[in-house]
């Protein structure tokens, strides 16, 4: 289990850097796209504070400048794979509060395919946002990465 979640949190890492790198050249980030991938390491950065029974800093919606992602999303990988490192089982039940204030309960390693399932949702609609404003969506499958 550690070695998939090693390589589904790899791949997170390579498609975010990628995306954090095409769009540090742009000249101008469309709005979306700053509003969607800053929601994708918000959510990261809550999931792991969850998962480390500690309060998270940022909120949900908050928006971060684009020269900021890449040391937040490095901070976000590095908790992750330090989570998977040190879990024995990956059943175990983690206890938390929504954004909403709801109280519920997942396992372990539905949070983390969690994390990873979102952040692709969110990638896919900044494809569509990138299209939509004449850029070029990157290539970011699954099975590229493997390739």
């Amino acid at each position: 289990m550690k070695a998939f979640f090693n390589q589904l949190f790899d791949y997170n890492f390579q498609c975010n850097k990628k995306l954090i790198g095409t769009c540090l050249e742009l000249k101008a980030v469309p709005d979306d796209v700053v509003r969607l991938f800053s929601h994708i390491l918000n959510a990261h950065h809550i999931w792991n504070a969850r998962m480390l029974g500690v309060s998270a800093e940022n909120q949900v919606w908050q928006l971060h400048e684009t020269q900021n992602w890449g040391e937040l999303h490095y901070e976000n990988q590095r908790n992750s794979f330090e989570i998977i490192t040190n879990t024995e089982n990956f059943e175990k039940r983690i206890d938390y509060e929504s954004t909403e204030g709801q109280r519920y309960s997942n396992s372990l390693q539905d949070i983390l395919f969690h994390i990873i399932n979102h952040s692709t949702h969110h990638r896919a609609q900044i494809s569509a946002v990138f299209r939509a404003n004449g850029i070029e969506p990157l290539p970011m499958d699954y099975i590229i990465y493997k390739r």
